[in-house]
């Protein structure tokens, strides 16, 4: 690998070459912060020393962490002129004590509410395949900064998709960790039930390497599975419906591959428990009233500010009384050892992590079709959040010029590392070819 200062000097390049369009990906650039990190990293270097598995690697962090001196904006205006920071968030001192060179802050869906990733407060970065379509939300400024060449590794939050979603529709590797395995100390919420830390990267090697620094665990390689006598699941049903044919079509190719390699695929009907988050939430979700809860103080003072589409959001959680919280709460914990003992005699579930390839931003314009849009791409990843199971979002070969296709990899629950292996042996048959 190269020096760390020619790999950030090659990032900043990528970063000013797009002119407006990287002002829309960072809301900030640490040029000269990061070249002394990256110069330490390279010191450490060479005398043999790394203080971690990504010691010297390029990091942006998404916007709602905590910089210590800096306001945290969270993708909203409301915030901009808010008091900075007075310490750094949990995981930015875990990557700074790794050394990892972080090259900024990038920008993302207001208050992480939504899985389009559109801004109109900071201006919405473009897919990185295609600059008209949506980079997915709403970690949109961490996906597109990985995979334009800016960072090497960014670093998001997923509270119903929000590191998954961004990846899929930019072809990049993205993992949404158990709950408590990442502290979200100093970063902004949206759900205090569902919220999760994790990372977004061109490979699982490097989601494994900034897990174990963001979940402060001592790094050791991951255990090695093989494809051969996997036991894959595939939860046919609502999650498959109205998915585009290109979606489906790479995903079965994927599934064929699987099996010519040993993996057992088995079909599995669990719709009882898949379709359970949609059908308790349907007069209010945990996501809404929580929101509603954290942004209690502005919602009506200072409503104008809000982005229009996100407002609405946050207004239909103060729809949800404390008896329907509760029921919600109540059903979820009851639920999920239920679907563990499901997937008890599986590796993995496997399934399409969105239902379509990245639409035109200009094609959501209306509200509706917005909603529409939204509702669909948060609709698989969301599940297993209400689960609290590990999963992550690999990329499926495509031709060159289509656009992305990701494939959803769901562990049991805290098997987080054992998921990790699973998806690095499906990683290298998906590449294999």
């Amino acid at each position: 690998m190269t020096s760390s200062t020619t790999r950030l000097e090659q990032a900043l390049a990528a970063i000013e070459a797009v002119g407006d369009e990287g002002r829309r990906i960072f809301t900030h650039v640490y040029a000269d912060q990061a070249r002394e990190a990256a110069q330490a990293a390279d010191a450490r270097a060479s005398r043999g020393i790394a203080l971690s598995p990504i010691d010297g690697r390029i990091v942006s962090i998404k916007d709602l962490f905590d910089v210590a001196g800096e306001t945290t904006t969270a993708g909203s205006a409301l915030l901009r002129d808010s008091a900075p920071a007075a310490a750094d968030a949990v995981v930015v001192q875990r990557l700074r004590s790794a050394g990892a060179v972080i090259v900024g802050k990038t920008n993302m869906t207001e208050f992480a509410f939504s899985g389009i990733g559109i801004n109109p407060h900071y201006g919405t970065p473009g897919n990185a395949h295609d600059v008209t379509r949506i980079p997915g939300g709403s970690s949109s400024g961490a996906g597109v900064s990985v995979a334009r060449g800016m960072a090497e590794i960014a670093i998001g939050s997923d509270t119903g998709g929000s590191v998954r979603i961004p990846s899929a529709l930019n072809g990049l590797t993205g993992f949404k960790p158990s709950q408590s395995r990442v502290p979200r100390t100093g970063a902004f919420p949206l759900s205090f039930s569902l919220d999760t830390v994790g990372p977004l990267t061109r490979g699982v090697a490097d989601c494994a390497r900034a897990d174990a620094v963001l979940s402060n665990q001592t790094w050791q390689p991951l255990p090695q599975r093989t494809v051969r006598g996997l036991r894959i699941g595939v939860p046919r049903g609502l999650l498959f419906s109205q998915t585009e044919d290109t979606v489906l079509e790479a995903f079965e190719a994927a599934l064929l591959s699987f099996s010519a390699a040993g993996a057992r695929i088995d079909d599995e009907s669990l719709d009882e428990w898949l379709g359970a988050p949609f059908r308790l939430q349907e007069r209010g979700t945990l996501v809404a009233a929580e929101a509603a809860y954290i942004h209690r103080a502005t919602i009506d003072t200072r409503s104008t500010e809000y982005d229009p589409v996100v407002l609405g959001r946050i207004r239909r959680g103060m729809t949800l009384d404390a008896a329907g919280y509760v029921g919600i709460q109540q059903a979820r914990a009851q639920l999920q050892p239920e679907l563990d003992a499901r997937l008890e005699d599986l590796d993995v579930l496997v399934l399409p992590t969105v239902p379509f390839v990245a639409p035109r931003i200009d094609a959501l314009a209306d509200e509706t079709a917005f909603n529409q849009a939204n509702g669909l791409v948060l609709r698989n990843p969301s599940v297993f959040n209400f689960y609290d199971l590990p999963a992550m979002s690999l990329p499926l070969p495509r031709a060159p010029g289509e656009l992305p296709v990701g494939l959803m990899v769901v562990g049991r629950r805290g098997e987080d590392r054992a998921l990790l292996g699973v998806a690095a042996a499906l990683e290298a048959l998906l590449t294999a070819g």
